[in-house]
């Protein structure tokens, strides 16, 4: 019961039980108009339309019952909930007796439909309350059945569709209800069962992920040490490197001056590496920044002064179209800086000599959309999403470049991530090249982690 208490589902149940009863009471007033127009059975057409509207009334109070329960921010408990949805069940078993003892009782074929509410109480009841349900409506219906028999009430009959009065019919009524409370039972008995057994995969299953995010923590914090460590090993040969090179007196030999500049630059794209990796386990494990209002112009106009510097070693052309409506957003300045930056270098690494780059930042009204278009090498096909993965390098970027992280478009997205917004790219169509894009909610305060927003058409 516990575990059915616990799930997020409840309302959501409570609420189709309600979809589906109109589904019932459309059913009920169709049956009854075929019935009684077609076939010409005799019918207490007007009762029947009587229980048919009470359900209606029944279904309208039950909803907002629920509505009033869980309206607005409003904390409802799992187990008024669950009464709720005991209440329904059972309510519906007595509709669906009154429904049959004017339309024939024992003689009706669709007292089968009480095979239909042990496979939803299977579903949605713990084993126990399954068993209560079926003995309910075996009580329900046997007691109307008896009643009959004994001519304690009024016997409806189906004119028109049973020729034979089997109320009457001792033995067939005894064979009836025991068939009908085997098949019950043993509905209730498969039902439950095979949900028992899925409930016990999903908590298996809800155990496994916590314990893989908990050695996912272990092995972030792990790494966070001992990448701190190799950093500071990497920081002190770069030192030494560095002054070798440019600040002890003694000339070196050109062959060593050229194996210390190799040296020197290894050291310098692992010290690279190492910042990243630091960078991204420090944000995965925190899953928290500091966000603040911030002008974004100032930034993006940072970004695009540090790129010009490398592109025009290449002879390529950098242009941008910035909004004028550009103005606050809330969020961390130096991380979104350096996102646009990381786009913009990758853009310059990737582009071949001559090329062109452009950077387009949109105001969307509720939020900000950053392009990036170039010239360059563009994605290999089926890799759009997987560039953003961890260490993952697309194929023609090896080949362009075989040094590198694989970090950079990573630490990207979990920057916008941690914004509320969403990443992605594309191959331009008019053109070579690619367009890589990231939108973020403007946000007024609070800080969203892991939020997807999309961006206006």
């Amino acid at each position: 019961m516990e575990t059915l208490l616990q799930s997020k589902n409840l309302i959501q149940r409570a609420f189709w039980l309600v979809r589906l009863r109109w589904v019932a009471v459309f059913g009920l007033v169709a049956a009854t108009v075929f019935a009684s127009t077609f076939l010409k059975v005799s019918l207490p057409v007007r009762k029947l339309y009587i229980v048919a509207g009470a359900v209606v009334v029944y279904n309208f109070l039950l909803f907002d019952l629920i509505r009033y329960m869980t309206w607005g921010s409003r904390q409802v408990s799992p187990k008024a909930i669950s009464h709720i949805i005991g209440f329904q069940v059972a309510a519906d078993l007595v509709i669906l007796t009154a429904i049959l003892h004017f339309s024939g009782g024992i003689e009706n074929p669709f007292f089968l439909y009480f095979v239909f509410h042990m496979v939803l109480t299977g579903v949605m009841l713990p084993r126990g309350e399954s068993y209560v349900v079926a003995t309910l409506a075996m009580l329900l219906f046997g007691g109307m059945v008896w009643l009959e028999y004994k001519g304690i009430v009024a016997h409806y009959t189906l004119t028109g569709f049973v020729r034979h009065s089997h109320y009457q019919d001792g033995l067939y009524v005894l064979g009836t209800l025991f068939i009908l409370a085997s098949t019950l039972y043993l509905v209730t008995y498969m039902t439950t069962s095979i949900s028992d057994q899925l409930r016990k995969q999903q908590e298996e299953y809800e155990r496994a992920n916590a314990q893989l995010q908990m050695k996912d923590h272990l092995k972030n914090e792990y790494v966070l040490r001992l990448t701190h460590d190799i950093r500071g090993h990497l920081a002190a040969i770069e030192t030494c490197l560095d002054a070798s090179l440019n600040h002890l007196g003694e000339p070196l030999s050109d062959g060593h001056r050229d194996l210390s500049e190799r040296a020197y630059r290894r050291a310098g794209k692992c010290m690279a590496f190492v910042d990243a990796l630091l960078k991204l386990t420090r944000m995965k494990l925190t899953g928290r920044i500091d966000m603040h209002s911030f002008p974004l112009k100032n930034v993006v106009i940072d970004s695009l002064a540090a790129a010009e510097e490398r592109a025009n070693e290449k002879h390529i052309q950098v242009s941008y179209d910035i909004a004028d409506s550009i103005d606050e957003l809330y969020g961390e300045p130096v991380l979104i800086g350096e996102t646009i930056t990381n786009l913009l270098f990758n853009s310059v690494r990737y582009t071949p000599e001559g090329g062109s780059i452009r950077l387009v930042v949109r105001d969307q009204g509720d939020g900000i959309l950053v392009e990036i278009a170039d010239t360059g090498i563009g994605i290999p096909p089926g890799e759009e999403e997987k560039i953003f993965e961890e260490f993952h390098r697309a194929s023609n970027a090896r080949e362009v470049e075989s040094h590198g992280t694989g970090l950079g478009l990573s630490i990207a997205s979990q920057v916008v991530q941690r914004h509320g917004g969403r990443i992605w790219a594309r191959n331009n169509t008019d053109g070579p090249g690619s367009t890589f894009s990231f939108y973020i909610p403007r946000g007024s305060g609070g800080n969203t982690v892991g939020a997807n927003s999309s961006p206006k058409a």
